[in-house]
C-alpha cells in the first residue's frame, strides 16, 4: 500500500478534477505483478493500469489501492468490475470513495465474492488525497495560502522592495507548489507591484512534464491587468476575477473575464463565489500567493485548508505584514494552526500547518 501512495503522488497536478490513484497487483503468491497509477484525467485508471502490466498473474490475486475502486462509468469504465473480471480474489484500499456518483465498489466486489479490506495506511492516503479529497467533501477548491516574510513577519521594506526575502532554494519551491496546484491567484496589489508570470519551472522537467495551473487574477476594479502584463503572455491559461459593476471593457480579447459579487465588507470580491466559479471550472486545488488583503479576505472567509510559510532569517523591524484584516479582533478568535512540518530551505525555514477544525470525515 505505501508504494502505492507513491505511485498515486506522481499524479498530482495532472489528474484535476479526478483523485490521484495508485495501485499495486499482486500474484496469488504475493509477488508484485503489476503496477499502475492515474496519469491524467480521461485515462485510464490507476487498477486498470495495474491490471494491464499484471495480466493473466492477476487472476486469484490481490489488487492494493489508495482510494476505494470506482463504481460508476463516466469517461471511463466501473474499476470494481474490471477488478472482478480480471479475476481478482482479494481489494485492500486506503481510502473510502466519498464521491456519491462513484461510491459503492467494496460492495459490489464483496457482492461478487471478492475479500475487501479498507482503511489500510488511512492518514497517509488522505494526505496525500488532501486536495480532491476536500474538494468533494467541502464543496470548493482546497486551499493552500504560500507566503515568504522575514523572522519578524514582513513581506517587504516600506519602500516596497521585496526582491528577494527569501532564498533560491524557497523560490525553487514554490514552483513544486503551483505544478501540484490546478489554479494560482494573486490579487490586484501583486498584479500591479511585481507583474508576475506564474508560470512554473522546475529544474529537470520540460514543459511537457508539467501541466501549468490556471493563473487567477483578483482584479475587483479591473485596473490591475493591463495588455502587455506576462499573466497574459500565452504560456498558460489565465482568468481575471472582476467585480459585477466593474468596467473591464479594456480587457476584452485580452483573457476570459468571470464577474463575481462584491465583498459585504471590506474591499475585494467574494471569496466563496470565487471559489465556487473556481470549482465549476473543474478547479479542484489553488495556491493563493495573493498579498496581505487578500490572503486576509481568504482566512476571514474560514476557506484556508494549509499554510506554508517561508521565513528567512532577515530582520526589517517596518514595512507591511504577512496578512491583512482577517475579520479577528480578539485573541479568543484567532485562528489556530497545527503545526504539521518544518524543514530548512538553504537558509530559511519552511513551516506547513493547517487549520485546528473539525477534520474530513476520512480523517476520522
Amino acid at each position: 500500500m505505501r508504494r502505492a501512495i507513491e505511485l498515486a503522488a506522481r499524479g498530482i497536478g495532472h489528474t484535476s478534477p479526478n483523485p490521484v490513484v495508485g495501485c499495486v497487483v499482486l500474484d496469488s503468491e504475493g509477488r508484485t505483478a503489476g503496477e499502475g497509477w492515474h496519469h491524467r484525467a480521461g485515462g485510464p485508471h490507476a487498477e486498470i493500469e495495474a491490471l494491464r502490466a499484471a495480466g493473466e498473474r492477476a487472476r486469484g490475486g490481490t489488487a492494493l489501492v489508495t482510494l476505494e475502486p470506482c463504481n460508476h462509468t463516466g469517461r471511463t469504465g466501473p474499476c470494481a468490475q474490471a477488478l472482478i473480471d480480471a479475476g481478482i480474489a482479494r481489494v485492500v484500499y486506503a481510502v473510502s470513495d466519498p464521491n456519491p456518483t462513484a461510491t459503492g465498489g467494496a460492495v459490489t466486489l464483496a457482492d461478487a465474492g471478492v475479500d475487501v479490506e479498507g482503511g489500510l495506511l488511512v492518514d497517509e492516503a488522505v494526505a496525500g488525497n488532501e486536495a480532491w479529497l476536500t474538494s468533494v467533501l467541502r464543496g470548493r477548491p482546497f486551499v493552500l495560502w504560500k507566503y515568504a516574510a522575514t523572522l519578524d513577519g514582513r513581506i517587504a521594506a516600506t519602500d516596497g522592495t521585496s526582491r528577494w526575502i527569501s532564498s533560491p532554494q524557497s523560490r525553487a519551491d514554490v514552483h513544486r507548489l503551483r505544478a501540484a496546484a490546478d489554479a494560482v491567484i494573486v490579487g490586484s496589489g501583486t498584479a500591479r507591484a511585481d507583474d508576475p508570470q506564474l508560470g512554473v519551472r522546475i529544474s529537470g522537467l520540460s514543459d511537457d512534464d508539467i501541466t501549468p495551473p490556471l493563473r487567477v487574477v483578483v482584479d475587483s476594479g479591473a485596473g490591475a491587468v493591463r495588455p502587455g502584463a506576462r499573466v497574459l503572455d500565452g504560456t498558460a491559461p489565465t482568468l481575471i476575477a472582476v467585480a459585477e459593476d466593474a468596467d473591464a471593457s479594456h480587457l476584452e480579447g485580452l483573457a476570459p473575464i468571470v464577474r463575481l459579487p462584491r465583498a459585504a465588507e471590506g474591499p475585494g470580491l467574494h471569496i466563496p463565489d470565487l471559489l465556487q466559479a473556481l470549482y465549476e471550472r473543474d478547479v479542484r486545488s489553488v495556491l493563493l500567493e495573493g498579498g496581505p488583503t487578500l490572503a486576509g479576505a481568504f482566512l476571514a472567509a474560514r476557506v484556508v485548508d494549509k499554510v506554508v510559510g517561508y521565513l528567512a532569517p532577515v530582520l526589517l523591524g517596518a514595512g507591511p505584514a504577512a496578512v491583512g484584516d482577517a475579520g479577528i479582533t480578539t485573541i479568543a478568535q484567532a485562528l489556530r494552526l497545527d503545526v504539521t512540518d518544518t524543514e530548512r530551505l538553504g537558509p530559511d525555514l519552511r513551516i506547513t500547518a493547517t487549520p485546528i477544525r473539525p477534520a474530513l470525515p476520512e480523517e476520522n
